[in-house]
C-alpha cells in the first residue's frame, strides 16, 4: 500500500470501452465447435497451473482450472465492487456491467455501460475502458465515480522464467486518486464463491465418439455448484499485516484428488485503511447479506463463520478495504487470487502434479502461501515483467497493432489447456503441453506447433525441448489399436481401419486430457496420421531448429533425438513409391491441410522433406565433429551419406514436377492449377535454418509475389489475409471446399515471416495487419481461431498456430 500516481498503461494494447458489445461478432462456421460468444478477456493463471478469464464487462467467466478442460460460465458472485461517498452522496457498484441471468443477487447495483451523447449519436459517453497487453490487463473506470480508479491484473509471467510463470495466482492492483478539492471515501470489495470440487470431471470414464466434424469428443461435466462441505476461513498474518480467506474443503487427505485444494483471496493492512469482511454468505441469494452494509458506508458486517456448506447450499466469502483520499493524494491497494489444486489427471487413476508444486507442495493446502509470496512480490514481478517487454515495445519500426498483437497471442501459454508437470529425474523442469485448440483437444500436434511454437522457443526454450523430446520418445513406440477414420464420415464414405500408432512413424500429437497425455499418442482420429507426409520432417525440422536457437551448443538434445531423426526419415522415405527420392502425397489429406486432397508429389511435403534432409545431414555432422555415447563416427557418416543421396534425387525432381516458371504448382498429379499460399514452407525454413536454399532466390520470389497478389489482394481485396489456395485471378478451383477458402491465421503469419524473409516486409505487414484486424475487432481477442471465412465464420477457436506471429518478429530480429 503505497503513495504512488496513476499506473502507466503502454499505448500498444488492445483497448475496448467496458461493457460495449459487438455488432456482428464472427460465429463458429461448425454447430458442434465451441463458441462462448465475444466475451473474452485476458486470462490470469500460470502457465499449466489453471486459469481464470475476466472479460471487458467486468465478469469472471473462463474456469480452465481443469488441466486440457474448458468451463465458460459467469460466475457472478466473484466479483470486484466499490463504494464511493463524498460525505453529501454515496454510490456503490458491483463492476460488471451484466447483471446475473438467473436472478440471484439482485439486491446488489451493476455497473452501467456507456451511451450517447444526447443529440450527438456519433460519440459515446464510456463508463471505462478495458486495456489488454498479454500478461498485464486493466479496467481503468471513468465518468461514474468521483474518484480516478484503475485496476491492473496479472499474473507473474515473464521470459526465461521457470518458476513464478508455473504459479497459480492473479495480481490485481488497484490505484486510486482523488482529483477532487474535496475529500472521497472509497471501499473496494472483493467477494469470491467456494468453488473448491467444481473443476474435475464428473464422468470419470466417457465415452470417446465421432462428432459431425469427423474429429473424436468425450464428455466433461463440471462438478459445477458441488459445494458439500466446502468453508470459508480467515488468515492473517500479524508481522506482514496480510489478512485474508481459506476457501478449503472439509475430508482433504492426501494423496490430494483433482478438483481437491483451496482458493484463497487476500490484501494488506495499511493503517489509512479500515478492513472489514463476511466469511459466510450466500452468493446465490439476493446477496443482501454482503450488499446491504456495503453500499450504505462501505462496511461489512465483520461476521465469522466456518460452518461447512451442507448438500446443496453455496457460500461465498467478502474482503474489503475502506480509506479515505485527501484532495490529490493516491493509494495503490493490492488483492490477490490464488488457488492451489495440485493435482491433474487423465484417464481415471493416472495422475500428474503440477509445476508450481515443486516451489510449494503437493499436500493442497498452499493458496494461503501461494497468496502471501504474491503480497511480498507482486511490485517485483510487475517490473520483471515490464523490463521485459519494454524493447519490444519501444522499437519504433514495429507498428503499434504488430506489438500489441505479439503479446495478446502468448494467452494461449496461460489459456490453451496448458500442462505442465513437476519436475522429475528425466525432465528436470517437468513436462509442457498446450492443446492444439479446444475443439481439437489433443496436445502439441506437431504440424500445428511447427509455426506456432516460435513464441515458446524464443521466450522459454527449455519448455520447447521438453516437447521435442516427448516426440522423440514416442517415436519408436507403436500403438496396434484399430480404429475408424472421422474424415470418412464427414464424406459419407466406407471408413478404413487403421492402426493408432506405427513403429517409427512420427506422432500427430501427444495425446488427450482423456487419456495419458506424453505416454499415449495420436489421440486424433480425423486422419490416419501414420499416412502423413509432413510429420516426420516437421519434426527434424524443429529439432534443429531448438538447437540452433538455444545457444548452438546442447550436443545432448541432438544426440538424444538422432534416433528418432533416423527411424522417422526411414519411415516418410517409405512413401517414395516409384523411388524417385521424393515421397508422394496418396491422394488422401495426408498433411496439415486435412481436408485437402494432394496426390504425387507436392511443393508442400516435397519442400519440407528437402529441408528437413538438409537439416538432418547438418546434425550428422555437428554429432560427427562431437559425437556422445553409442553413435560412432562411422555410423553418422553412412547416414549423412544416405541422406545426401536422397538430397541430390530430390532436387531435380522437385523443380521438374512442380515448377510451372511462375510458382510451384500444388502437386505433380492431382492436375490442380492452385495457388498454394504455403507452397515453399521448406524453403522458409531452410533459410531460417541457415541450409541451403531448396529453391532457387528468383523463382521463391516469383512464387511469393505470386502467392501476395493471388491469395491476399485477389481474395476480398487483402481485407481478411490470405486464403489457403486460389487459381491465378483470385477464383475458387472449388466453392464448395473447405481449406482452400478459409484463412488460416497462424499460416499467414508463417506466410508474413517469410515475405519479411524476402525483403517484403511491407506486405508483410499489410498482411499480417489483416488478420489481426479481423481477430481484436470482430470478437475474437483471446480466442484466436485456426481459420476465419470471408463470411464471417471462425473454426477451431483458442489455436495454438497463431503464435507463429512470433516467427514474423524472429525473422525481423533485433
Amino acid at each position: 500500500m503505497t503513495n504512488q500516481s496513476s499506473p502507466e498503461i503502454p499505448i500498444s494494447t488492445w483497448s475496448r470501452p467496458i461493457g460495449k458489445g459487438w455488432d456482428k461478432p464472427y460465429t463458429v462456421r461448425y454447430a458442434s465447435n465451441i463458441d462462448d460468444g465475444p466475451w473474452h478477456g485476458m486470462p490470469l493463471g500460470g502457465f499449466g497451473a489453471g486459469c481464470i478469464g475476466r472479460s471487458s464487462r467486468g465478469d469472471f467467466n473462463l474456469w480452465h482450472i481443469d488441466g486440457g478442460e474448458h468451463t465458460f460460465q459467469t460466475i457472478p458472485a466473484c466479483q470486484f465492487s466499490v463504494f464511493e461517498s463524498d460525505g453529501s452522496s454515496s454510490q456503490a457498484y458491483a463492476l460488471c456491467t451484466r447483471s446475473p441471468e438467473d436472478d440471484s443477487l439482485a439486491a446488489w447495483k451493476w455497473y452501467p455501460t456507456g451511451g450517447e451523447d444526447e443529440g450527438d449519436a456519433m460519440n459515446r459517453v464510456t463508463t471505462g475502458n478495458y486495456h489488454a497487453l498479454y500478461p498485464r490487463s486493466w479496467f481503468v473506470y471513468e465518468n461514474v465515480f468521483q474518484a480516478q480508479l484503475t485496476c491492473e491484473q496479472f499474473s507473474p509471467v515473464w521470459a526465461n522464467n521457470y518458476q513464478q510463470t508455473s504459479y497459480p495466482v492473479a495480481m490485481f492492483v488497484w490505484t486510486a486518486h482523488n482529483p477532487t478539492d474535496a475529500p472521497i471515501t472509497l471501499s473496494i470489495m472483493l467477494t469470491w464463491q467456494n468453488m473448491v470440487g467444481w473443476f474435475t470431471n464428473a464422468v470419470k470414464s466417457p465415452e470417446v465418439r465421432v462428432r459431425d466434424d469427423g474429429s473424436p469428443v468425450y464428455e466433461y461435466q463440471p462438478r459445477l455448484g458441488e459445494s458439500e462441505d466446502n468453508y470459508n476461513t480467515i488468515v492473517e498474518d500479524e508481522e506482514s499485516q496480510y489478512i485474508g480467506f481459506e476457501l478449503g474443503q472439509d475430508w482433504l487427505e492426501e494423496p490430494v484428488k483433482e478438483g481437491e485444494g483451496q482458493w484463497c483471496i487476500a490484501t494488506k493492512k495499511h493503517s489509512q485503511i479500515e478492513l472489514f469482511y463476511h466469511s459466510r454468505w450466500n452468493p446465490v441469494g439476493t446477496g443482501e447479506d454482503v450488499w446491504q452494509s456495503f453500499a450504505e458506508d462501505g462496511s461489512l458486517t465483520n461476521y465469522l463463520d466456518y460452518t461447512s456448506a451442507a448438500a446443496g447450499e453455496q457460500i461465498g466469502v467478502a474482503l474489503a478495504v475502506r480509506f479515505t483520499l485527501q484532495p490529490g493524494e493516491t493509494l495503490e491497494i493490492p488483492f490477490v487470487l490464488a488457488w492451489d489444486f495440485p493435482v491433474t489427471e487423465f484417464a481415471s487413476g493416472i495422475n500428474y502434479y503440477r509445476r508450481y508444486t515443486d516451489f510449494f507442495g503437493r499436500d493442497g493446502k498452499n493458496a494461503w502461501a501461494i497468496a502471501f509470496t504474491a503480497l511480498q512480490q507482486y511490485q517485483s514481478w510487475r517490473s520483471q515483467i515490464q523490463t521485459w517487454q519494454q524493447p519490444i515495445l519501444d522499437r519504433e519500426d514495429l507498428p503499434s497493432w504488430f506489438k500489441m498483437a505479439l503479446f495478446n497471442e502468448l494467452y494461449n501459454l496461460t489459456s490453451g489447456g496448458t500442462l505442465w508437470s513437476a519436475a522429475s529425474e528425466l525432465d528436470p523442469i517437468g513436462q509442457f503441453a498446450v492443446l492444439e485448440c479446444l475443439d481439437y483437444r489433443w496436445y502439441e500436434s506437431l504440424d500445428v506447433r511447427l509455426y506456432g511454437s516460435f513464441a515458446l522457443l524464443m521466450l522459454f526454450p527449455e519448455l520447447e525441448k521438453a516437447v521435442i523430446r516427448a516426440f522423440a520418445r514416442a517415436i519408436p513406440q507403436s500403438d496396434e489399436t484399430e480404429r475408424i477414420i472421422g474424415y470418412y464420415l464427414t464424406i459419407k464414405a466406407e471408413s478404413p481401419r487403421a492402426i493408432r500408432k506405427a513403429a517409427g512413424a512420427t506422432p500427430h500429437d501427444l495425446g488427450a486430457p482423456n487419456e495419458h497425455v506424453w505416454e499415449k499418442t495420436n489421440y486424433t482420429s480425423y486422419q490416419d496420421c501414420n499416412l502423413w507426409k509432413d510429420l516426420g520432417c516437421d519434426f527434424v525440422l524443429q529439432v534443429y531448429r531448438d538447437y540452433l536457437f538455444t545457444g548452438s551448443n546442447d550436443i545432448e538434445f541432438l544426440a538424444d533425438c538422432w534416433n528418432a531423426i533416423v527411424q522417422t526419415l526411414d519411415y516418410v522415405k517409405d512413401f517414395d513409391k516409384d523411388g524417385d527420392g521424393i515421397p508422394e502425397n496418396s491422394g488422401a489429406p495426408d498433411q496439415t491441410f486435412d481436408d485437402w486432397r494432394l496426390l504425387g508429389v507436392s511443393a508442400y511435403c516435397g519442400g519440407l522433406w528437402l529441408a528437413a534432409l538438409e537439416a538432418a545431414i547438418a546434425i550428422s555432422d555437428i554429432l560427427i565433429t562431437n559425437r556422445r555415447g553409442s553413435e560412432s563416427a562411422e555410423e553418422l557418416r553412412e547416414r549423412k551419406s544416405i541422406y545426401e543421396g536422397w538430397l541430390e534425387e530430390s532436387r531435380f525432381i522437385y523443380e521438374e514436377k512442380l515448377w510451372n516458371g511462375q510458382y510451384y504448382r500444388l502437386d505433380s498429379e492431382s492436375g490442380s492449377d492452385v495457388v498454394m499460399a504455403d507452397q515453399l514452407c521448406g524453403q522458409f525454413y531452410a533459410r531460417l535454418l541457415s541450409l541451403p536454399d531448396i529453391v532457387s532466390g528468383d523463382r521463391a520470389f516469383s512464387a511469393l509475389q505470386t502467392i501476395y497478389n493471388t491469395c491476399f489482394l485477389k481474395f476480398h481485396n487483402g481485407k481478411f489475409g490470405a486464403a489457403n489456395g486460389l487459381r491465378l485471378d483470385g477464383s475458387p478451383e472449388n466453392p464448395q471446399a473447405t481449406h482452400p477458402l478459409e484463412v488460416w491465421t497462424g499460416i499467414n503469419f508463417g506466410l508474413a515471416a517469410f515475405l519479411v524473409q524476402m525483403k517484403m516486409k511491407n506486405e508483410a505487414f499489410s498482411l499480417t495487419q489483416a488478420v489481426v484486424q479481423q481477430i481484436y475487432d470482430n470478437g475474437l481477442q483471446f480466442r484466436t481461431p485456426e481459420a476465419i471465412t470471408a463470411s464471417g465464420t471462425f473454426r477451431a477457436s483458442t489455436y495454438l498456430r497463431a503464435m507463429a506471429i512470433w516467427a514474423i518478429y524472429l525473422v525481423i530480429g533485433e
